[in-house]
Formats: C-alpha cells, sequence, structure tokens
C-alpha cells in the first residue's frame, strides 16, 4: 500500500498518473497547501522541504520498513523501479527516460511555476518578469514539440513513461502560460493522446473530489509565497 501525501498541482498528479496507470492500491492523504498543512511536523518527517507531493511506501519489498520519498520526480523513478513499468530496462532506454525526466524537473516545471507567479499571482504586475518567464515556457514548448516531431507517441518514443507523466501536468495549464497548442502541433498531439487515457481522466477526475473549490486567496498568498528560512527553523 502506497500512503500518497497529495494536493492538486501539476506535481501532485504526477503521481496519481503513475498511480492509476499501474494500479498499484494507495490512499491519498489531502495536504491543502493553502491552509499551510505542509508545515505540520508528522509531515515534515517525510517531506523536509514542506512541498507536496511524498509517499510511504508501506510494502517496499525487501523486507524492510517503510520507505518514505519525497521530490516528485524522485517518487517516478522509484515507482517505476518498484513496478518495472514506465521505464525501459536497458541501458539506453533507461536512460533516455531518464534525461527527460530530470528537463521536466530542471526546466518545464520551474520555469512554468515562475509563469504562473508573475503572471496569476504577484500583488505587482512586472512586465520584465512575465515576458522573461512566458518566452522562456514557450522555448520549453518548443523543446518538446522538436523532439515529438519525428512521429513518436510519446517522449522518448513508441512507449509512454515517467517523462510523460511528469511533463504533462504542466502542459495542462498551458492558456495560463499564455501558450497556444496550435502553434506546436507534435507537442498538441502528445497532450490529447495523453489526456484520452483512461488512467489520465481517472487521476483528474480524483482530484476534484480531493480539492473541490480551488482557490488562491490572500490568506493562501500569504502562505504560499511568504516563505523564507525562518519558515525551516520555525
Amino acid at each position: 500500500m502506497i500512503d500518497l501525501y497529495y494536493w492538486t498541482t501539476p506535481n501532485g498528479h504526477k503521481i496519481t498518473l503513475f498511480l492509476e496507470e499501474a494500479g498499484l492500491p494507495y490512499t491519498i492523504h489531502p495536504v491543502n497547501i493553502s491552509n499551510g498543512e505542509q508545515f505540520a511536523p508528522d509531515f515534515l518527517k517525510i517531506a523536509p522541504n514542506n512541498r507536496i507531493p511524498a509517499i510511504v511506501d508501506q510494502s517496499p519489498g525487501d523486507g524492510g520498513a517503510p520507505i518514505s520519498l519525497f521530490e516528485s520526480g524522485a517518487i517516478l523513478l522509484y515507482l517505476a523501479d518498484k513496478t518495472g513499468r514506465f521505464i525501459p530496462q536497458d541501458l539506453r532506454g533507461r536512460n533516455d527516460v531518464i534525461q527527460w525526466l530530470f528537463w521536466q524537473m530542471g526546466g518545464l516545471g520551474p520555469m512554468a511555476g515562475q509563469n504562473h507567479h508573475f503572471v496569476q499571482y504577484a500583488p505587482e504586475k512586472i512586465p520584465y518578469a512575465m515576458e522573461r518567464y512566458v518566452k522562456e515556457t514557450s522555448r520549453l514548448y518548443g523543446v518538446l514539440d522538436k523532439q515529438l516531431s519525428d512521429g513518436r507517441d510519446y517522449i522518448t518514443g513508441k512507449d509512454y513513461s515517467i517523462a510523460d507523466m511528469a511533463s504533462y501536468p504542466w502542459i495542462v495549464p498551458h492558456e495560463r502560460q499564455q501558450q497556444d497548442l496550435a502553434k506546436f502541433p507534435h507537442l498538441k498531439g502528445w497532450f490529447e493522446r495523453i489526456a484520452a487515457r483512461p488512467a489520465t481522466r481517472r487521476a483528474y477526475e480524483l482530484a476534484k473530489t480531493v480539492n473541490v473549490a480551488p482557490t488562491v486567496d490572500e490568506a493562501a498568498k500569504k502562505v504560499l509565497f511568504g516563505q523564507d528560512a525562518s519558515t525551516i527553523k520555525r
């Protein structure tokens, strides 16, 4: 059984996408990040970076104690290795998937996240910051579009992998990121293929039951965007 500490963000969706695809039994423990639940002491024992998602695998398969993990990329890689699914077993295929997983973790996610912040949430509209991150998001969309331009169905070839699961949730809010998928036809086709997968539909329907009325009000902004070193020390 997997205990999933989750909220309805792109990084949270990555893990439900995997669990629904793999059919692994799991229990969701909602962590409402707008209310500051990510600072609860019990959660911090699992996720010292006070971010979702995190998991505890109660049955890791080695006969030992439960394993806890934070960071969505690390969780995806762990689950892929645990199940032997959604990552190739050969040297070249495995590392191809891993490099695109890291591409998302180091590029698409952080840059799109800054795009969200400065375009949607920042109290002051800063044209330079908005342009900077909208353009960088566009560049990254272009990288993915080019990667998919040779007729492959998924990022690393014909097989769906954790690289796709990592990137897809960050493309879902493309309109908020001021991106037009029509300008990226190969990316658009990929996006539609993943959206049509039954497991993807289940994962996103599940999200609606966890976070019934998504909102980021002024109080939530203070929680989400007001953190510094004192947050960790408290």
